[in-house]
């Protein structure tokens, strides 16, 4: 399932998630300049330094003898900036673009914020505690924005998530419940998750996927307590008609009987 938009109508424009990716893009950048001036070698040792290795943390012998300094916590957010190639950037920056501004326009900028930090952080320790062994590099802003798509789910439960699902060359749209598709997308991760924990630690790579899980926890919980109940958010105003919702997610039954 591919999300295209939800129903949640906006007050205020999204600056914060805009600043969010764009410094998911700067960072992105910077890790062209290291692999341009320093190939291959040069990228992998600025994704050593500045990407989550659980090993550097939990395997103290290995981080000193690869020049590591496990006292360095800075990591378990540099991490969420990095991304691992285009197509990795995009699609973090889609799924943000998506929920961010509802959640963003309920709980006002600077809480926002607060909130992707924490659940970046909270992913990067629940990815390396339930990977403590691995000295691959984890990078992304999935675990930040599984957060906000936890909180989204516990704001807006009533909303729509309108999806694409392509079948062969032809793209099919849905309109679904935001917690059926919350749900879905986390119970996918918790699977996956479940499933790597066969995999031997110090060769665990590819997805994070204990990183998506505890983000999104972390995000359902504190959306929750960080959020302005809809109630005392604002009132409906005369042209939201045209999204077809109420603030909370709510179908306007004078326009949707």
């Amino acid at each position: 399932m591919f999300p295209v938009s939800t129903t949640v109508a906006l007050r205020f424009p999204p600056m914060a998630t805009w600043a969010l990716i764009a410094l998911n893009v700067f960072g992105y950048l910077v890790e062209m300049k290291y692999q341009a001036l320093g190939g291959e070698a040069g990228l992998r040792a600025f994704l050593y330094q500045w990407g989550l290795v659980p090993a550097r943390y939990f395997v103290p012998q290995w981080a000193f003898a690869h020049g590591l300094d496990p006292g360095n916590w800075l990591p378990f957010l540099s991490n969420t900036f990095l991304h691992g190639g285009f197509l990795h950037l995009a699609l973090n920056m889609w799924t943000l673009y998506i929920f961010g501004p509802a959640v963003e326009d309920r709980m006002g900028s600077w809480t926002y914020v607060l909130l992707y930090l924490l659940c970046g952080v909270g992913a990067s320790f629940a990815h390396a505690w339930m990977n403590s062994a691995s000295t691959i590099p984890a990078i992304g802003a999935s675990g930040a924005i599984a957060g906000i798509i936890g909180a989204y789910m516990r704001l807006f439960p009533r909303s729509r998530v309108i999806i694409m699902i392509p079948v062969f060359f032809y793209p099919f749209f849905f309109e679904v419940p935001a917690v059926f598709f919350a749900l879905f997308w986390f119970t996918t991760q918790l699977m996956q998750g479940l499933s790597s924990l066969a995999v031997q630690q110090a060769m665990a790579g590819g997805v994070a996927w204990w990183a998506h899980v505890g983000g999104f926890v972390i995000g359902a919980v504190l959306g929750g307590m960080l959020g302005r109940p809809g109630r005392r958010y604002r009132p409906l105003q005369p042209d939201e008609g045209i999204y077809g919702c109420c603030p909370d997610g709510r179908r306007d039954k004078r326009l949707h009987p």
